[in-house]
C-alpha cells in the first residue's frame, strides 16, 4: 500500500462537473489546465498525410531522429544552446519524462525537494517510485519564488540528493529570473544536489524570457511538453534532455517502460515546432484573459488577485469568502456552475486558503463565470 498518495482534485471537479453537465447544467470549466485552441492547422495536416501513407510502427525509444533534430534546433534558436540531439529522450508526455527522469538519476528513497505550492503529481509520482519529497515552503510576500536560502534550509535539514523546479511554475505563475536561477543551479552543483528543470510552460511568458537550465548547465535534467504551449494536451507527447552521464540508463528505462512514445503525436510535434507564430498568438489571447480575470475577481471582492509572469493560471486568495478551498469549490460548482481548483491540490499545508483559477478557456467562458463568481458570492 503506497503511502502519502492523494488524489489529484483538479480531475475530481472536472469528474464532478463533466456529471452535472450530462445532466444538461452549462458549467464554466476553468479547472482544468488545458488550451482551448486546437493545434495549428498545418500539425493536423502533417498528421493526415502521415496517417494515410505510413503504417504505425514503433520508433526508437528515445523518439524520431527528426524530432530530436527538431527539439535542438528549438534549443539553438530560442536560447541560443548548441544541444547533442542524443541527449534528447521523446516521451509520454512530461509525466513520461518525470518517471524516466527520476528512476535514471537517484536511487531507491532519495530526498527530493519539491517547492510548495506546487504541481501535486511531483509529490505523487516521488511517493510512488520510492522516492521522499521534501516539501519547501514559497511564499506569497516573495511572490512565490525560491531562493537559495530556503534550499539551503530545506538542504541542511533533509540532505536532498535533487530540486524539482518550475518556471513558470503550476499553480502560480511564478517565473525565476535568469540571475536567481544562476544562483540556485550554483548551489545545487556546489552541493551535488541534481536539477530537474520543469519547463512545460515555456512560451508562455508575460513577463521577462523563460530561461531554460540549459544555458546555465549541462547537468540538470530538462523536462518538457508539447501539451500547453503547443496545445497537444490529448496527444501525450513530451520530452526531456538529460545530462550525459543518464541518457543510456533513460533509453534502457524508455525501451522497457513505454517502447516509444506515439508515432502520429511525434509526426505532430515535429509540426508544431515550426508553427511558433501561431502559438505565439493563442498567448496573447492568455495575456488579455489574465487581464479580464484579475479585474473581474478584484471587482468581485478578492484580495489581491495576481496573474502570475507565466503559464496561465491565477492562483487567488478566497479568505474574504472562506477558509476551506475544498468546500468553496463544491459550492461554487453546485450553486454557480464554475468548476475552479482547491488550493489544497497544491499545497496541502497552506491551499485551503486559495483557489487555482485556469485562464486557458475562451474568454466568454472566463466573463461568462465571473458574471457568476459575483452573483453567488454577493448573494449568499
Amino acid at each position: 500500500m503506497l503511502q502519502g498518495l492523494q488524489p489529484f482534485l483538479a480531475l475530481d471537479i472536472f469528474a464532478q462537473a463533466s456529471e452535472l453537465e450530462a445532466e444538461g447544467r452549462g458549467i464554466r470549466h476553468l479547472e482544468i489546465g488545458e488550451p482551448c485552441s486546437p493545434p495549428a492547422p498545418a500539425v493536423k495536416q502533417a498528421v493526415a498525410r502521415h496517417l494515410e501513407q505510413e503504417r504505425q510502427g514503433y520508433t526508437a525509444a528515445k523518439g524520431l531522429p527528426a524530432l530530436r533534430e527538431a527539439i535542438a534546433g528549438y534549443y539553438r534558436n530560442q536560447h541560443d544552446v548548441d544541444l547533442d540531439p542524443g541527449r534528447i529522450v521523446v516521451t509520454t508526455g512530461s509525466s513520461g519524462a518525470f518517471i524516466l527522469g527520476f528512476l535514471a538519476c537517484f536511487p531507491h528513497g532519495a530526498k527530493i525537494g519539491v517547492t510548495r505550492p506546487g504541481y501535486p503529481a511531483y509529490v505523487n509520482i516521488l511517493a510512488g517510485l520510492g522516492f521522499e519529497p521534501v516539501e519547501i515552503e514559497l511564499k506569497p510576500q516573495d511572490d512565490w519564488r525560491l531562493d537559495v536560502a530556503s534550499l539551503a534550509a530545506a538542504h541542511e535539514e533533509h540532505g536532498l540528493a535533487g530540486l524539482m523546479l518550475a518556471s513558470p511554475a503550476n499553480p502560480t505563475g511564478a517565473m525565476v529570473g535568469r540571475e536567481r536561477f544562476a544562483e540556485i543551479i550554483d548551489y545545487c552543483t556546489r552541493l551535488g544536489i541534481r536539477l530537474i528543470s520543469d519547463e512545460i510552460y515555456h512560451g508562455l511568458n508575460f513577463s521577462g524570457s523563460c530561461t531554460s537550465a540549459l544555458e546555465i548547465t549541462d547537468d540538470a535534467v530538462v523536462i518538457n511538453s508539447f501539451s500547453k504551449y503547443y496545445c497537444l494536451t490529448g496527444w501525450r507527447i513530451g520530452w526531456m534532455v538529460m545530462p550525459p552521464d543518464c541518457v543510456r540508463q533513460t533509453e534502457v528505462l524508455a525501451q522497457s517502460m513505454f517502447i516509444s512514445a506515439p508515432t502520429p503525436s511525434q509526426v505532430a510535434a515535429m509540426a508544431a515546432l515550426e508553427e511558433r507564430a501561431y502559438y505565439d498568438a493563442q498567448r496573447e489571447r492568455y495575456r488579455a484573459n489574465r487581464d479580464v480575470l484579475v479585474k473581474g475577481l478584484e471587482d468581485i471582492g478578492f484580495e489581491t488577485p495576481h496573474g502570475g509572469d507565466g503559464g496561465f493560471y491565477a492562483y487567488v486568495d478566497i479568505t474574504r469568502f472562506s477558509n476551506d478551498s475544498i468546500t468553496f469549490c463544491r459550492e461554487l460548482l453546485e450553486n454557480a456552475d464554475v468548476a475552479v481548483t482547491p488550493g489544497v491540490d497544491f499545497d496541502r499545508t497552506n491551499g485551503h486558503r486559495y483557489v487555482r483559477i485556469s485562464f486557458a478557456s475562451d474568454r466568454p467562458v472566463i466573463e461568462g463565470a465571473l458574471t457568476r463568481m459575483a452573483d453567488y458570492l454577493r448573494g449568499r
